[in-house]
């Protein structure tokens, strides 16, 4: 079961939007050649479309692979710009991600230590 308080839950999320198309095959290939991480037990991979509507989920639970989606009906989702040239993810905590989902405006703040964790 996918648990987002968990302290050994490693969020990576691309910064490039992707085809909301894909499912599981194509969202663990962007995973592997796109953000260069296997996907694995705890890790969750977070994707979204151009227009920033949607947002998919990627997540191994040692059983099987769960992907998860949500729409928006009206907004769009506050995604991170990337910090340095070429970077295509950053790696969040479980609790930057559920304020992401839940429509929090991070644009223009300046990122706290526990929003985007080191590699």
């Amino acid at each position: 079961m996918l648990n987002l308080t968990s302290a050994a839950l490693k969020v990576f999320l691309a910064l490039d939007p992707c085809d909301m198309r894909k499912s599981f095959n194509g969202l663990n290939t962007l995973a592997s050649d796109q953000l260069q991480a296997a996907p694995a037990r705890d890790v969750l991979f977070v994707f979204t479309n151009k227009r920033r509507n949607r947002i998919k989920l990627l997540y191994f639970d040692g059983t099987g692979t769960w992907v998860a989606a949500k729409r928006l009906e009206t907004g769009r989702f506050s995604w991170p710009a990337p910090s340095e040239t070429g970077q295509r993810r950053i790696k969040l905590a479980p609790e930057a991600l559920q304020l992401l989902i839940d429509g929090v405006d991070l644009r223009g703040a300046s990122f706290k230590p526990w929003y985007e964790r080191p590699e």
